[in-house]
């Protein structure tokens, strides 16, 4: 088993101590420095010749907070990384960081080992991801990208709601997103949210393709109403709405949004 280089970031020397008793009882994880601050955490994630995979990282420190020093670490090779906070209001900007987790202060045992497990399995995934990527470019070299798919007929322009003995209809355009839930998709619709039995799987073969995009198994986005996509890992994007919805796409599913983005290539 390959050890995971990791890092441990903390201004408390109590809760660096924490983080390194709780490492060292879980196998395949050497830890190879501690950082009481932001500025000592940067010099040494910016220092190729001493590599990390994991780095757990305070949020809150005097000089520079867990977010600022991702900020520097702009360009520069990225390990994984597990924010350390006492306050739970940070998820939104960790996910939108880049963070894989974040473990709340008192640190607890059971979370940390689930923790672990969560970054080996993502760092089994960047091997295998690397390897995909390798051989990707190799074939782009010697075959034509494949084109999306094409309706045997006219897209739908309008989706039939059936919904307590009344029959109504939600223009497609107006969809921001459609989203699977159990036998039934929920359509969102400028603020409204529609049901129809149907699958996913089924209602896109019937829409645009040049508007919809799947981007997850369960989720399927109007382009139109995309404002902003941000890489997450691994060939997932958060997927962020004009109305400020957030949507994560999944990696099986990467092809769609990078024929999207295609699109705008000069």
């Amino acid at each position: 088993m390959e050890l995971i280089r990791t890092l441990i970031v903390d201004d408390e020397p109590l809760a660096r101590r924490r983080l390194a008793q709780l490492l060292a009882e879980v196998p395949g994880y050497a830890l190879v420095g501690q950082c009481r601050n932001g500025t000592e955490a940067l010099q040494r994630l910016t220092d190729a010749t001493q590599p990390v995979d994991l780095v757990f990282l305070d949020v809150q420190m005097p000089d520079l907070s867990g977010l600022q020093v991702l900020e520097k670490l702009a360009g520069h090779p990225q390990p994984l990384v597990v924010f350390v906070t006492a306050y739970d209001h940070y998820t939104l900007q960790a996910f939108e960081a880049h963070v894989v987790d974040y473990l709340l202060k008192p640190v607890d045992p059971d979370r940390f080992a689930r923790c672990l497990a969560h970054v080996r399995q993502l760092v089994a995934q960047r091997t295998t991801y690397q390897l995909r990527h390798q051989l990707t470019t190799l074939l782009r070299e010697v075959a034509p990208p494949v084109a999306a798919p094409v309706l045997d007929q006219a897209p739908i322009e309008q989706f039939l709601i059936k919904e307590r003995g009344r029959l109504y209809f939600v223009r497609a355009d107006q969809a921001q997103y459609l989203e699977a839930s159990g036998n039934y998709v929920t359509v969102h619709a400028l603020g409204q949210q529609h049901s129809i039995r149907s699958t996913l799987s089924q209602l896109e073969g019937k829409l645009n393709p040049a508007t919809f995009i799947r981007i997850h198994r369960s989720l399927i986005v109007n382009s139109a109403y995309i404002k902003e996509l941000r890489p997450w890992a691994h060939g997932e994007y958060l997927v962020t709405l004009h109305n400020d919805t957030h949507l994560t796409s999944s990696r099986s599913y990467s092809g769609s949004l990078q024929r999207f983005l295609h699109r705008f290539a000069h």
